[in-house]
C-alpha cells in the first residue's frame, strides 16, 4: 500500500537527479524520472526506504514531455486547462 498519493503538481522537478521530487519522512525524497512518466508509472520510490507514494497525474501530458528548463527544484507544470469540445453549427 502506497505511503500517499501526491499531485504532480506538488512535486519538485530536481535537475541532478533528472526526476519529480516529493519529501520522504525519512529524510531523502521520493523520485520518478520523466521516462517512468511516460511509460506511464505512478509510484515514486524513496532510494533510502521501503516507502513509495502514488502520483496523481494524466500520463498524456507526459508522453511527449521534455524536463523542465528553469533550473533546479522547479515545481511540475500543472496540466493544461481543458476546454470542452464546442460544437459550432
Amino acid at each position: 500500500m502506497s505511503y500517499d498519493e501526491v499531485e504532480i503538481e506538488d512535486m519538485t522537478w530536481n535537475e541532478k537527479l533528472q526526476a519529480y521530487t516529493y519529501p520522504c519522512p525519512c529524510g531523502d525524497l521520493f523520485q520518478i524520472t520523466l521516462e517512468e512518466l511516460r511509460a506511464g508509472e505512478e509510484i515514486a520510490r524513496c532510494p533510502s526506504c521501503s516507502l513509495y507514494i502514488t502520483v496523481i497525474y494524466d500520463p498524456e501530458d507526459y508522453e511527449n514531455a521534455e524536463p523542465p528548463t528553469g533550473g533546479s527544484d522547479t515545481k511540475a507544470p500543472a496540466a493544461p486547462p481543458h476546454t470542452p469540445e464546442v460544437e459550432v453549427h
